[in-house]
């Protein structure tokens, strides 16, 4: 699950991580409101959707020279006028492809004066089984960029979680962003508590772009600060956090991933034209290669799990019949805990309901298998039996291609 940027800048700060001062809006007049509440005269407001390039981003009905996600007000008149051109229209950035996102938040933020900018991330490593604090001198920057162009300047520590944050770990934080004196410490400070953060919220990644050094006040003071982030947690871990799941911004979701997780249904779209209906992550992914090696494309992945339930298959159907680029379905369903008559009822449940219009391949294999396929063959619908994988992946396509 993502969060919003003010989001987890209030999560941060629960762990003593500084942050500069803001205010999250949903209208105008909340904006402008927070801008007065902020010390000035330098004000930043950001356009809050779950991506990232929001600086270098465009709004479709703004004028082709008109300013990104991200703009800086030297007044409460330009914050008004910034929010009045970002809240309700769409966003187009690197992230978001051309459809682009809704504005629907907006976060006014207190200028900083920027001295140095850094690049400071963590993430679950899925090779070593351990967290990889990521460092880099380059922030402000496409950490991707500078991983094609110049990886020798990104150091990547990792952490035994057996173990935990050691002071080592902090100091090679601090060496990698080459700072010294206050600042040095301050680092090693702000790494052990992002790590605290990461562990005890669930995190999976936690990017922090820029990291800012601030230019030296009258006493030669300097602090880091964290001027944008972006937070994500694991899913199957929502149920220890509360507050962090109200947090969910389910218009910053796709409408059928949002109805797929009322069900407990593993749903991703994607940009084919054949519908997939699998039980079983790694089958899944299997039944999309073969519809690739046969000539088409998969419409979503789709996993009903090993315990899903007529009401559960019907759900999934209905879902993948919602996508318009959908042209056929491809059911593919190996019977362990799963029973293929479960299946098979659930089919025809829904395209009965659905008034199904497009071809329909079904593959069943394992527990009462000929029960399911009595069934299908019995329901009076258009259902095109398979015997295996590669005969369901061949019907699937030529069917397709008929019909089309």
């Amino acid at each position: 699950m993502n969060v919003h940027e003010y989001q987890a800048k209030e999560l941060l700060k629960e762990y003593g991580i500084a942050i500069p001062a803001g205010h999250a809006a949903l209208t105008v007049e909340e904006a402008v409101e927070g801008a007065k509440r902020l010390p000035g005269p330098l004000y930043v407001v950001k356009a809050q959707i779950h991506a990232g390039g929001r600086g270098k981003g465009k709004f479709k009905e703004l004028p082709e020279d008109a300013k990104g996600g991200v703009r800086l007000a030297f007044s409460l008149d330009e914050v008004e006028s910034h929010a009045k051109e970002m809240l309700g229209n769409t966003l187009v950035t690197i992230q978001t492809g051309d459809e682009g996102k809704q504005v629907n938040r907006l976060y006014v933020t207190d200028g900083v004066d920027i001295e140095s900018e850094y690049y400071l991330a963590m993430l679950v490593d899925r090779a070593s089984g351990q967290v990889a604090m990521v460092a880099s001198t380059e922030g402000g920057m496409d950490i991707e960029d500078v991983a094609h162009n110049t990886p020798e300047k990104i150091t990547t520590i990792t952490i035994d979680p057996a173990q935990g944050f050691m002071p080592h770990h902090g100091r090679a934080v601090a060496f990698a962003l080459e700072l010294s004196g206050a600042l040095n410490k301050k680092c090693q400070k702000l790494a052990a508590q992002l790590y605290q953060a990461f562990m005890a919220s669930d995190c999976e990644m936690l990017e922090i772009n820029p990291l800012v050094e601030t230019k030296p006040d009258s006493d030669g003071n300097a602090d880091l600060l964290v001027l944008d982030t972006k937070m994500s947690f694991d899913g199957n871990a929502l149920y220890r956090h509360k507050t962090i799941e109200a947090m969910r911004d389910e218009t910053e979701e796709d409408p059928a991933e949002v109805e797929a997780s009322q069900y407990d249904l593993a749903y991703i779209k994607l940009d084919g034209n054949i519908g997939c209906m699998v039980n079983g992550a790694g089958l899944a992914m299997a039944t999309m290669d073969i519809i690739k090696l046969n000539g088409a494309f998969p419409a979503n992945f789709l996993d009903v799990g090993g315990g899903a339930t007529t009401e559960k298959v019907t759900a999934a159907f209905k879902i993948i019949l919602k996508d318009p680029a959908v042209e056929g379905i491809l059911v593919n369903i190996f019977g362990g805990i799963m029973k293929c008559d479960i299946i098979a009822d659930g089919i025809v449940q829904a395209a009965k309901e659905v008034n199904l219009s497009v071809p329909l391949v079904v593959r069943l294999e394992g527990t009462n298998v000929q029960a399911g396929k009595d069934i299908l063959a019995n329901s009076g619908l258009p259902i095109v039996a398979a015997d295996d994988l590669g005969d369901a992946a061949k019907k699937i396509v030529a069917e397709v291609k008929q019909a089309a």
